[in-house]
């Protein structure tokens, strides 16, 4: 799988979804053209085209203030985007990781330790004390 580096440029205007460090469910975005923005500080950032993602796959994004998320369009054309790095090993790797999906949940599986991260809440669904933070994204 080739994981990807897109740099981001800073918008002006402000978020209207959650912050990058909530642990709510990102709004999946469907649109199968237009550009990925994900909510990201005070405002959305420009992270890439839609038509450069692979469903089933992921890519990794750098973040303004130096930060990695990892951005994955699921096999049903929502994309999702958490952050990059494996709590349980300070890798930033979870881009390259295994999507699938638990209960009707999805989840990308990292591809060190296997741990599953549910794209939608950031928890780990093998170890509840754990988390990544989840990115509001939104196509526009």
């Amino acid at each position: 799988m080739t994981t990807a580096t897109i740099t981001t440029t800073r918008q002006s205007t402000t978020p209207s979804a959650t912050p990058a460090t909530s642990a709510t469910p990102a709004t999946p975005a469907t649109s199968a053209t237009g550009a990925i923005r994900l909510a990201h500080g005070d405002g959305w950032f420009t992270v890439c085209d839609r038509g450069l993602l692979t469903p089933g796959r992921g890519v990794s994004v750098l973040l303004p203030d130096g930060d990695q998320a990892a951005v994955f369009l699921d096999r049903s054309g929502r994309v999702h985007a958490v952050g990059n790095r494996d709590p349980f090993t300070g890798a930033y790797v979870l881009a390259r990781g295994l999507l699938g999906s638990a209960g009707g949940r999805p989840f990308v599986a990292s591809p060190l330790l296997k741990q599953r991260f549910d794209l939608a809440t950031g928890a780990c669904l093998d170890d509840e004390a754990v988390s990544v933070p989840v990115f509001a994204v939104r196509v526009e």
